[in-house]
């Protein structure tokens, strides 16, 4: 179990030189309060960062940086696994990752990479993603188990149920695999060697028994016939090796077409964005005539200028898009040209391969044949002796086949760890048997936030949501407070199904604004009682402009407060 006990950051988004330092494992229930823009979800950003070098929302690392002293930016988290105790420290200008265990700094030969890799997958042993699906809920960039794609979905669902040493695994027998089809390669290579050795001897004994003289004039001729395949063949390979160059010169744009096609993806999906938030907007001014928040009428010619002011901006985003999206058709299309070329010039390449192995072989084989020559010739042959020779070169033939028909055996055992090892294997075996247990778990959630509905996932990682009259939905055909109790019971039911398992168990709970969105009263209730009756073994924070939430009463308060150009920890109080 992963214990977080306290987390301070210094010069990071609206903290300046004066740490923020929040104690993870003090209270039961800690509420962090404070207006709008004033810093209250920072611990989220601090956090994922410290620990994953990224903020949870959308930011970029440069921009992570208070903005007014512009340097030593630093954040320190202190936890402890299975009894060991780690402090890591993450920091901009100047850069710093730094990792302690039990006070000793952890060896940092390895690269920055590798440092992270041993932070995750020795220490905490979960991602970023799986950290954000069973710590936080999140409404600003946090995107809920449903609607992560399914791939997401099975990284999650691995971490908590620790099963990712299955693909583990299943990565390095595909390694194997590879290893053994290449020791194999390289004996073929060597038997067929052997064999051409073999019928060499054949060919030098049946020289013997018939003429010595016979044999020179026969060893000459096929010198003579490998040299004129080989002066050919070093004609077909200079053909070829022009042709190779003529396709390269075709090729010299590919790089700056793949570099558009890149930016191109990019714009576009900046463009559809800028798309979904004008639709977005535009839904509102078209729904509403009124404030939400402040509740004061929308005048109509305003209403109707914002509308066809959307409209305009929609239309020309639109049309850029389509701009951009017809240019990156052109240039996909080309890619696929350069595509055929490359594929063209592999064939080439190969053909110049297979030639120049023959033209060795060729060499090779004249070689041997002049050595045959001179022995011919000198009279120094034993017949007995050739024969010998065959036999031995017979010997390591038959031990060579041998070991490829061992390397065999293994790679058919290979091939059937392979099949248990896929995601279709023993994970989805593993993963079946804690089905009933998380769907029971999410009903269970559901049930206590007032939401009757049967809700099941299957080995694949699709929903299947059915009412009290048996209509089927999806997650998406529900409202966006539905939506919310949905998120709220698939993370109960990580953390108790984690806590079952001990895998990527925490005392830690942080949920950032959950109460403020789309929540209903009556959903706020329930929540308050599952907090109340469900979580009181962890350490749960809750962020909210709020200064009271459903009538809950928090063991903590901490507020948060612009001071100057700073957020600070203005007050903790024990209770509200």
């Amino acid at each position: 179990m992963i214990l977080f006990h306290k987390i301070s950051y210094t010069n990071f988004l609206s903290t300046g030189a004066v740490p923020n330092v929040i104690n993870l494992d003090s209270h039961a229930s800690t509420l962090i309060t404070g207006k709008n823009g004033e810093g209250k979800s920072t611990i989220l950003d601090a956090l994922t960062f410290v620990l994953f070098g990224k903020a949870f929302r959308n930011i970029n690392k440069p921009q992570l940086v208070n903005s007014v002293n512009s340097k030593k930016c630093l954040v320190e988290v202190d936890f402890s696994v299975h009894g060991k105790k780690y402090k890591v420290k993450r920091g901009i200008k100047p850069t710093v990752f730094e990792i302690y265990c039990d006070g000793e700094l952890i060896n940092q030969d390895a690269s920055l990479k590798d440092y992270q890799k041993v932070l995750e997958q020795q220490i905490l042993k979960l991602n970023f993603k799986t950290f954000t699906q069973v710590v936080i809920l999140g409404s600003a960039t946090f995107v809920p188990f449903m609607q992560l794609p399914a791939q997401g979905r099975r990284d999650v669902i691995e971490d908590i149920l620790d099963i990712r040493i299955f693909s583990v695994m299943n990565q390095l027998l595909k390694d194997k695999i590879s290893n053994t089809r290449s020791l194999i390669y390289h004996i073929e290579q060597k038997i067929e060697k052997q064999k051409v050795l073999i019928n060499s001897q054949k060919k030098i004994i049946e020289v013997i028994e018939n003429n010595r003289k016979a044999a020179v004039e026969n060893f000459q001729q096929k010198i003579n016939k490998n040299n004129e395949q080989i002066q050919k063949n070093f004609l077909q390979i200079e053909f070829l090796s022009k042709e190779v160059e003529k396709q390269n010169l075709q090729l010299k744009d590919e790089d700056k077409i793949r570099k558009y096609i890149t930016n191109a993806h990019h714009n576009i999906m900046e463009y559809n964005s800028k798309i979904v938030s004008l639709k977005k907007e535009k839904r509102f001014f078209e729904l509403n005539t009124s404030c939400p928040s402040c509740s004061q009428d929308i005048n109509g010619n305003h209403k109707d200028t914002i509308l066809n002011s959307l409209n305009k901006d929609l239309q020309d985003i639109e049309t850029k898009r389509n701009t951009v999206d017809n240019a990156l058709q052109k240039m996909l299309a080309k890619m696929e040209e350069y595509s055929n070329i490359n594929k063209k010039i592999q064939s080439l390449n190969q053909d110049i391969t297979l030639l120049q192995t023959n033209n060795n072989m060729l060499t090779n084989q004249n070689s041997d044949i002049q050595v045959e020559i001179s022995q011919t010739n000198e009279d120094t042959y034993n017949l007995d002796e050739e024969k010998s020779k065959m036999r031995s070169i017979a010997d390591e033939a038959i031990a060579l086949v041998e070991e490829k028909t061992q390397y065999l055996e293994s790679t058919t055992i290979y091939d059937v760890a392979a099949i248990l090892l896929k995601d279709t294997g023993i994970k989805t075996a593993i993963i079946k048997e804690y089905l009933p247990v998380m769907n029971k778990l999410i009903n269970k959630f559901l049930t206590l936030m007032d939401f009757y509905v049967k809700f099941e996932i299957d080995e694949s990682f699709n929903e299947t949501i059915r009412s009290r009259d048996r209509d089927v939905f999806t997650y998406s055909s529900f409202s966006e407070g539905e939506k919310q109790k949905i998120n709220l019971a698939i993370l109960f039911m990580w953390r108790q199904l984690a806590k079952m398992k001990n895998s990527v168990n925490t005392n830690l709970l942080i949920m950032d604004e959950v109460f403020d969105s789309s929540l209903d009263a009556t959903g706020v209730e329930m929540l308050s009682t599952i907090m109340t009756e469900t979580l009181n073994d962890m350490n749960v924070f809750v962020i909210s402009h709020r200064e009271s939430i459903g009538g809950y009463n928090f063991d903590n308060v901490v507020r948060i407060k612009k001071t100057g150009h700073f957020s600070v920890l203005q007050e903790i109080s024990s209770s509200l």
